[in-house]
């Protein structure tokens, strides 16, 4: 997924990448090009066909909504919203065995693998709707990677855990994806199997999550806990968290009954308290 591509070559690139290594969709969000120009195509070579059946959406939301697991790219080192993990552990956490039987190979399903833009990549408030955010280190005197070659990188990373898998035979270790899952280093020997999360639990669409957040916004600005001109930095603190968390689609029933409750609780009418 590639947010407001400026370079039509930079995009035709992508497109040849997905082929090289075999991904099915390529998602654009309001790129600032032509992507299906002579420069695009002519870059895509035998990937032309990704172009012409990109999906093309106004924001990232929006492109993000069917998806349960995001995994961000991102050049910061400073200030990110969320952890920075390197390419093997963030691709790994990306194809986490939800629902898959051992020894199935890993699908990507619901899965999305975001690039910003050229000039100045992914915004905090993008980097946030991501689970997980991928950093690839590089020389300290040059290390902005061009973004095809980002996607490279990347691309060829996904391709070897997949493959691996497949060739192999055998499950990702679901210790390591919960140890991800709840930001702590990976222990040294399995917990027993009633003491781990509840991994086999889909993780929440993002569609559901930015619902359940809009709706929660709500609620805190009409009981005041939140003020229309700090609600968007406090919102951030709280998508961060629940990022942290890695929401499941049980979690996110949780937290939306709490707030309907709430909000039921906030609107009727108590009798004040009479005086003895």
């Amino acid at each position: 997924m590639l947010v407001e591509p400026a370079g039509a070559r930079n995009v035709g690139s992508v497109a040849r990448l997905c082929a090289n290594f075999g991904m099915d969709q390529l998602r654009l969000v309001a790129p600032r090009c032509d992507p299906l120009s002579a420069e695009a195509r002519q870059m895509a070579v035998h990937g032309v066909a990704h172009l012409e059946r990109a999906q093309i959406y106004p924001n990232l939301a929006t492109a993000l909504a069917d998806c349960r697991r995001v995994v961000a790219a991102t050049g910061r080192l400073e200030g990110p919203p969320l952890a920075l993990r390197s390419p093997g552990e963030a691709l790994a956490w990306l194809l986490a065995p939800e629902g898959r039987a051992p020894g199935e190979p890993p699908i990507v399903d619901g899965a999305a693998l975001v690039f910003g833009r050229e000039d100045r990549g992914l915004s905090n408030d993008e980097l946030l709707q991501a689970g997980c955010l991928l950093h690839i280190p590089a020389a300290a005197a040059y290390p902005s990677l061009n973004l095809s070659h980002a996607v490279a990188v990347a691309l060829h990373h996904l391709w070897t855990l997949r493959h691996q898998v497949h060739v192999q035979g055998q499950d990702l270790d679901r210790q390591h994806f919960d140890s991800l899952r709840l930001g702590s280093p990976r222990p040294e020997s399995h917990r027993p199997e009633s003491h781990r999360p509840e991994s086999q639990t889909p993780l929440a669409q993002r569609g559901a999550i930015e619902s359940a957040l809009a709706d929660a916004e709500a609620l805190l600005l009409e009981v005041g806990f939140l003020h229309p001109h700090t609600a968007h930095a406090r919102m951030a603190k709280l998508r961060a968290l629940l990022q942290r968390a890695q929401l499941t689609e049980n979690d996110l029933a949780l937290l939306r009954g709490m707030v309907c409750q709430l909000r039921w609780a906030s609107r009727r009418n108590v009798p004040a308290e009479q005086d003895p």
